[in-house]
């Protein structure tokens, strides 16, 4: 199949699917972009519980003339989100700085030959050889390569705010399944903020607040939609072309 055939049929597929959401923002020329409504994460499409190892449930039991339960965590109630559906706050903060520079070289030269001395290669100059050829020279090669490349990384990412996170979740060895979502609209611009993971009871502080630094398997995410995000992305068939064609 020709490449040009192959283009054609994916921005004829991608035109196809992209129509309907065409329409609808020709429709909001003008108007704000409108906010995601809120819903249950647990029921959205793609939504998997999460599952970790664990370890052996240990049987509860009660000493005699004691208030204290085996397994509990605090003795006193408190206001910290342990429970499905508890809110707690989420300090996300991000300040990470990578640097990296190689460079490499290599280089080979090869060269070989072969030939006929002595009265044996007299002979066969005088016999065999074409006019102005020796036998000590019946066959040489050489060869050489060289390479070399550079590499440089330098980036800076730096993100520092909050976002209350719902307990979506309780591990059977008490951990809890956070996620939080945060969608703010800037005049035709909305910025959002996703942040998920598992944490400990114990690393939610007094004020229920954990530090995004606590968070295992944390998955956060920050951009935005609107006109700014439009012009700043290539547009749909630029990126087409940018997968498809091989140079």
């Amino acid at each position: 199949m020709r490449l040009s055939t192959v283009l054609a049929t994916a921005l004829l597929g991608i035109g196809l699917s992209a129509c309907g959401s065409t329409m609808d923002r020709l429709s909001q020329v003008g108007q704000t972009p409108k906010l995601t409504a809120i819903e249950n994460p647990t029921a959205q499409p793609g939504y998997k519980p999460v599952q970790m190892p664990m370890p052996t449930v240990q049987p509860i039991a009660y000493s005699p003339n004691s208030l204290w339960q085996s397994g509990s965590r605090t003795f006193f109630k408190d206001q910290r989100a342990r429970n499905v559906g508890d809110i707690l706050t989420i300090k996300v903060s991000i300040s990470d700085k990578a640097a990296f520079d190689n460079s490499s070289e290599r280089s080979r030269t090869s060269s070989d030959s072969t030939g006929v001395g002595g009265a044996l290669g007299t002979a066969i100059d005088n016999i065999v050889m074409p006019s102005g050829m020796a036998a000590s020279d019946i066959a040489s090669t050489k060869g050489a390569s060289a390479y070399k490349g550079t590499g440089s990384i330098d980036r800076s990412e730096k993100l520092s705010t909050n976002v209350a996170a719902v307990v979506t979740q309780l591990l059977p060895n008490g951990n809890l399944v956070i996620e939080g979502r945060q969608e703010v609209r800037v005049n035709y611009e909305i910025r959002e903020l996703v942040v998920a993971g598992v944490v400990r009871p114990e690393d939610i502080a007094a004020d229920n607040t954990i530090e995004s630094t606590k968070i295992a398997e944390a998955r956060i995410s920050y951009g935005g939609r609107g006109q700014i995000s439009d012009v700043q992305q290539p547009r749909t068939g630029q990126q087409v072309l940018d997968i498809l064609l091989p140079f």
